[in-house]
């Protein structure tokens, strides 16, 4: 259908390039305007008004506009609830339609609905899949039910890959579309309510900009990656995770080169962009995860303790477990924590202090730039062997051999946890069984300086095995009843 007018609706997509509601909009209209929202339905449940998320939005928002206005168009920033806001300016504008790109949680789905029922008949809603490269349906067994173990949805993932999924949506092609109109204002963050951050100073580039430098440093990387990526102290990651959160980078674009580069590394991060569809589809077909509830029905009772004083130091960084405190102090001080780390941190939360793994997960939630509410609930409940195709819950990582095993020289211990820098790189993975003349030489006064071990391992480890196998057993018994 051709339209006169329409308004591309921009949410988690800030780029002007290989962008499906763009493109679409674009060719099919005779004017098209574009439009973002700060959504306060949103940005008022935030805890905190110096979140990075917030900051590197706005700075990636900035980008997006100046990038139109130089294409001849424009950026209207609007700061309000995005399910009114969007109807009001579609009347404002008199458009016959309104674009925009697939969101999957379930608030996302009821604000689109709530739009498209504003809107009526007359202003059509259009909505194309953007931000994964298979959705929803669309990778379904030979039975045809979705996948919950993700081995066998990798295989069919990779068998229905080719070309045309991967294919660049053309937008310059039909840029001469947008509508020329006076520049528009940009509010400031402070008048968003939100202060400035540190982001800045993290190097972490924003925008389309970006998006590009990082990838294309990675490009030179891709091929190490996959000897490369467990180890949290060498530059092993792509660090694309919030641009593709934020969809500053394209997805297919980084899927493409990842493919037709056939290397040991770039397979196994093409491996990881599969896990990230994995978890879409997952909150599609099972949106009771988003209400943290376990995927796995049985696990819902587990009874953790759930001590408070071992979360708060959990959250500090101050469990006397290196690894883990430098894990959290990465997050808390940056907003990102390498993968692995991520495992190690969540594992021990859940499986060491036995805590509820919901409560480790809404941390992260407040803290992690990257949040993404299905691959953090996926990997929460795969910590925590609650989830879809998780780790078997009798597995519990040792924090101290993963220590050794993933920063043996201890150089990202000493990183965020400088307290232990004169410790050499055996002693620094288990500060607590170093000789006491030995701790006086290094300067270093554990309890004081640095805390001992909140916990034993090994005494957790064996009540971590009862909680679960209590739960286990009670699921073996309802099956023979």
């Amino acid at each position: 259908m051709r339209y006169e007018k329409s308004l591309v609706w921009f949410r988690r997509d800030l780029r002007d390039f290989d962008h499906a509601a763009l493109y679409h909009a674009l060719k099919n209209s005779a004017q098209v305007y574009c439009a973002f929202v700060f959504d306060t339905d949103i940005l008022d449940t935030l805890s905190s008004k110096a979140d990075r998320r917030v900051a590197f939005i706005w700075e990636s928002v900035l980008q997006l506009k100046t990038a139109l206005q130089t294409q001849g168009g424009d950026l209207i920033v609007l700061h309000g609830s995005a399910q009114a806001e969007i109807p009001k300016l579609a009347q404002q504008l008199s458009v016959q339609a309104v674009y925009a790109n697939h969101d999957y949680e379930p608030s996302a789905i009821a604000r689109d609905l709530s739009v498209k029922q504003q809107l009526a008949s007359s202003i059509q809603f259009h909505t194309y899949k953007d931000q994964v490269i298979f959705e929803k349906d669309e990778v379904l067994s030979l039975a045809g039910k979705p996948y919950s173990v993700f081995t066998p949805y990798k295989n069919a993932w990779l068998k229905k890959l080719d070309d045309f999924y991967l294919k660049t949506y053309p937008v310059g092609t039909y840029i001469a579309n947008l509508v020329k109109i006076s520049p528009q204002p940009m509010p400031s963050l402070e008048s968003l309510g939100f202060e400035r951050t540190n982001l800045s100073q993290l190097r972490l580039p924003t925008g389309m900009s970006g998006g590009r430098a990082l990838f294309e440093d990675f490009e030179q990387r891709m091929d190490a990656y996959k000897n490369a990526r467990d180890f949290p102290a060498i530059k092993g990651v792509s660090y694309l995770s919030v641009h593709l959160r934020f969809g500053t980078v394209s997805i297919r674009h980084c899927a493409r080169q990842a493919r037709n580069r056939a290397s040991a590394g770039s397979q196994t991060w093409l491996n990881e962009l599969v896990w990230r569809d994995f978890y879409f589809q997952i909150l599609h077909h099972h949106p009771q995860v988003a209400s943290r509830r376990a995927f796995k029905p049985e696990f819902e009772s587990l009874k953790f303790p759930n001590n408070t004083d071992y979360f708060k130091a959990w959250c500090d960084g101050k469990t006397g477990y290196p690894l883990v405190d430098a894990a959290m102090r990465q997050l808390n001080q940056t907003g990102f924590m390498h993968n692995r780390l991520r495992m190690i941190a969540a594992s021990f939360l859940v499986k060491d202090l036995l805590v509820d793994w919901r409560w480790g997960e809404r941390y992260f939630s407040e803290k992690l730039i990257d949040f993404d509410l299905s691959a953090n609930n996926g990997g929460w409940q795969w910590a925590a062997s609650t989830g879809c195709d998780a780790q078997p819950w009798f597995r519990i990582f040792n924090p101290i051999t993963q220590s050794e095993k993933f920063d043996g020289l201890g150089k990202f211990i000493r990183k965020y946890v400088p307290e232990l820098a004169t410790c050499d790189d055996k002693e620094i993975h288990a500060p607590w069984q170093i000789a006491p003349l030995r701790l006086q030489s290094l300067g270093i006064n554990l309890g004081q300086d640095y805390p001992l071990p909140i916990v034993d391992h090994a005494t957790q480890r064996e009540k971590a095995l009862a909680l679960y196998k209590a739960v286990n057993n009670e699921k073996v018994a309802q099956n023979e009843t």
